[in-house]
């Protein structure tokens, strides 16, 4: 049985439906993303499976005893707690035995109380103690936070003084030691550096349980993921394969259903001729074939499946007004501390026209301090900021404060461009998904994404040469990452630009800078080179000690394990086996009916044509469908026999 099975689930409101008819299972070892634009229902899903929230149709179920794990869960309970006792939370069962063991050791020792008793009753707490990870579960605790970022003095900091992003990263931190068997996460990787995105990709990679994970961090999944589920038009449809894998077989799938579809109406249409001909004869045996050949017509008609329409994107163009000199940016020895506390000295940069520049650098290290100096909105305590000949800046603020949350996306737009005209305007707006009565709403009601579509629209129609962009990509999702991308890759100006989104990074990087307290560091190439060239390593056994409860438990599971293994890999062999049969003889059907589509005598029967080409078609798309089952058995084979 699958841990997970979701069968033909909905869930509709009384203004729209969100989805229906969503099916999918997950298996155990699974790392699935959850893919799909924002507000198709990817968080409502979640909250379903946890039976935090009823569906209008379908249900959940899951394997006996499959422990389920969800970041909600694990909020911050007690706000004067401090962040290493925040975590240890989770362990109470494990301090409690160990507390009851010192207990009985202080008894025997002193003779007190039965003794014979005292040692059974010692033997089976401290056989439950080992067996649910009792001894390990200080250093699974460390290993975590430290992971995640949290350094030596902020373990002892009371909750309730942490930052947003570090009350994320300690209910992450709870979640992922909760012992869950399936693990629910959406946007784990929100607040997160890359030194700790990284961690909590080693992470998962070890995990032994099942993952369904949404997220727009492209990277991140191609890292982890074994299989994709999308939700696209209410529905949904699970890919053997990363993100990267799954976006070229949706795009190999989209184009064939796109030619059936064209040679269906091909056909259609070439029925309908002889039709219209037959007619025109007029005889009676002419009407006779005519209403055959209607009929048949009307069948492929009933028979047509319309692909998917492509979801609406935006479309826009980034085009500087003016062109810079060569020297966009100089910065010398600049310095900035805030009280006693110092971001970072002797900081150097030399930005030329036409240089898509990255900067990298933990959480707190000063990227958007030093991009505020550069603007002028913050003054530096030592060294000089020139900016080049001509240079036009526009910057992107990730916290969006060049908004005014009072006004609406059209006042919002127009009183910054007071020379367009309101039409020009609204096809503005209309170009970044707003239109009709929506450019009416104020901004205080709008999502994050919405909010960053307008702040991108008016960095667009200001028109710079130089832009300053401080993690453009947050709030947005996967399709208008991809388009923002696109655009980046047109401009004909110069960007730098501060994010922690990896495949983004990739796709633009010239080079890339790293912001330390004593300097800049320089990697010319994107981001790979850059892990390439500081050959950022985890090592594995940290993952192992938070994945696993303890070497004991491990042991008398795998015997259990082994077998069960086995037992999976005789049924994938046998499975492929049988794919491999269908295939074989789907391809010797396959070349026998291109053979009969090129006699003569099929040429001439419209009937036989007919029938042969459907029977063709749905061949192809048999075929296309034992080729992804054979792909994700042997996937499974391959995977079963590593663990071997």
């Amino acid at each position: 049985m699958a841990v997970l099975t979701v069968s033909g689930l909905s869930k509709k409101f009384v203004e729209r439906v969100l989805f229906e008819n969503i099916s999918f299972h997950l298996e155990k070892g699974d790392k699935v993303g959850l893919i799909g634009a924002n507000g198709v229902g990817k968080t409502t899903l979640f909250k379903i499976i946890t039976g935090r929230e009823e569906p209008s149709g379908g249900g959940v179920s899951k394997e006996k005893n499959v422990t389920v794990g969800y970041m909600e869960q694990h909020s911050c309970s007690t706000p004067d707690r401090t962040v290493y006792n925040e975590l240890l939370s989770i362990f109470e069962a494990q301090i409690k035995d160990e507390k009851r063991l010192e207990e009985i050791a202080f008894l025997i020792e002193n003779k007190i109380g039965d003794t014979d008793e005292l040692v059974a009753e010692q033997f089976r707490v401290r056989e439950r103690f080992e067996r649910e990870g009792g001894m390990t579960y200080v250093s699974r605790t460390k290993a975590a936070l430290s992971g995640l970022g949290f350094t030596n003095d902020e373990f002892f900091m009371p909750t309730e003084k942490l930052s947003g992003g570090q009350r994320s990263k300690l209910s992450l931190a709870k979640l992922l030691l909760s012992g869950s068997d399936l693990l629910l996460l959406d946007e784990p990787t929100n607040h997160l550096d890359i030194s700790a995105v990284n961690w909590l990709e080693g992470f998962i990679k070890e995990y032994r349980g099942t993952v369904l994970v949404v997220s727009h961090d492209r990277y991140f999944l191609d890292s982890v993921t074994n299989k994709t589920l999308e939700i696209e038009h209410g529905r949904s449809q699970m890919y053997t394969g990363s993100y990267t894998e799954f976006m070229e077989k949706k795009r190999r799938q989209q184009e064939a259903l796109e030619r059936q579809y064209e040679n269906r109406i091909k056909e259609i249409s070439r029925i309908e001729g002889i039709v219209e001909q037959q007619k025109r004869w007029g005889r009676a045996h002419n009407f006779v074939t005519a209403a055959s050949k209607q009929k048949q017509a009307d069948r492929l008609k009933e028979e047509l499946v319309l692909p998917n329409k492509e979801l609406e994107t935006v479309h826009f163009k980034f085009t500087p007004k003016c062109e810079s000199g060569n020297d966009v940016l100089i910065c010398e020895n600049l310095s900035k501390s805030f009280g006693n506390k110092r971001l970072f000295d002797n900081v150097n940069i030399h930005i030329r026209k036409n240089e898509r520049v990255f900067i990298l650098g933990e959480n707190g290290c000063g990227k958007t301090t030093l991009f505020k100096i550069i603007q002028r909105m913050y003054e530096q305590d030592l060294g000089s900021v020139t900016l080049g000949a001509n240079v036009e800046t526009g910057y992107f603020d990730q916290v969006q404060s060049n908004l005014d949350l009072g006004k609406s996306a059209l006042n919002e737009i127009w009183d910054e461009f007071p020379y367009m005209t309101e039409t020009e305007v609204r096809t503005a707006l209309g170009r970044f998904l707003f239109k009709g009565d929506e450019v009416f709403r104020p901004l205080s009601e709008m999502s994050g994404g919405e909010r960053a579509r307008i702040a991108l629209l008016k960095l667009m129609l200001k028109g710079a040469n130089f832009l300053l962009l401080d993690e453009p990509t947050n709030h947005l999702d996967t399709s208008f990452r991809e388009q923002l991308e696109q655009t980046l890759l047109d401009y004909t100006g110069t960007m730098l630009i501060i994010s922690h989104d990896r495949y983004f990074i990739n796709k633009l990087a010239d080079r890339i800078l790293v912001l330390e307290k004593d300097g800049m560091r320089e990697y010319l190439g994107n981001y790979d080179y850059y892990i390439e060239k500081t050959n950022e390593t985890f090592d594995k056994s940290i993952f192992k000690a938070v994945n696993q409860k303890t070497d004991n438990s491990k042991k008398v599971n795998d015997y259990n394990l082994k077998k069960e293994r086995q037992s999976n890999l005789r049924k994938a062999k046998s499975r492929l086996k049988r794919c491999e049969e269908n295939v074989s003889l789907a391809e010797e059907r396959t070349e026998e009916l291109q053979a009969l589509l090129q006699s003569e005598d099929v040429a001439a029967d419209y009937e036989k044509l007919v029938e042969f080409t459907n029977e063709l078609e749905e061949l192809n798309g048999r075929l296309e469908s034992l080729y992804e089952e054979w792909e994700e058995v042997s996937s499974k084979i391959e995977r079963l026999e590593n663990e071997e």
